[in-house]
């Protein structure tokens, strides 16, 4: 497929696309005439690399596992391809997904806490349990 049929098909601008292919994220053939063709495989990987940037990782940490991905939910990733480098990215990235977790919880409990001193009767049975551990 061409690219404006790929992007259509997955509601990310050619643009974008273009990008990713930049970032070496999408591989396309190129036809004689210089044209994009990519396979239907392709929309898959845009949806995986959107969900993936969406979730906050990087265009380098994405190009790392990417060819390892085998569906929206699984990362077939065998151990002797993890590099050393590629761990500290994903470690870097777990924590700093922990922190913004955190600082969720805590806004959410101030809030709640607010929500429960100003309510009339702002008691215990006003206030939300804290979810999470």
């Amino acid at each position: 497929m061409k690219i404006g049929d790929l992007s259509r098909r997955t509601g990310v601008p050619t643009r974008l696309l273009r990008y990713y292919e930049e970032q070496d994220l999408l591989h396309p053939d190129r036809g004689a005439n210089g044209y994009r063709s990519y396979p239907e495989a392709a929309v898959r990987d845009v949806q995986q690399i959107r969900g993936l940037l969406d979730s906050g990782l990087t265009t380098e940490m994405i190009r790392a596992i990417l060819p390892y991905l085998s569906g929206p939910e699984e990362i077939v990733l065998p151990a002797e391809h993890l590099t050393p480098r590629t761990a500290a990215l994903l470690e870097g990235h777990i924590d700093r997904i922990q922190a913004r977790i955190d600082c969720l919880a805590r806004n959410r409990d101030r809030l709640s806490a607010y929500l429960a001193a100003v309510r009339p009767g702002g008691g215990a049975a006003d206030r939300r349990p804290a979810a999470g551990p």
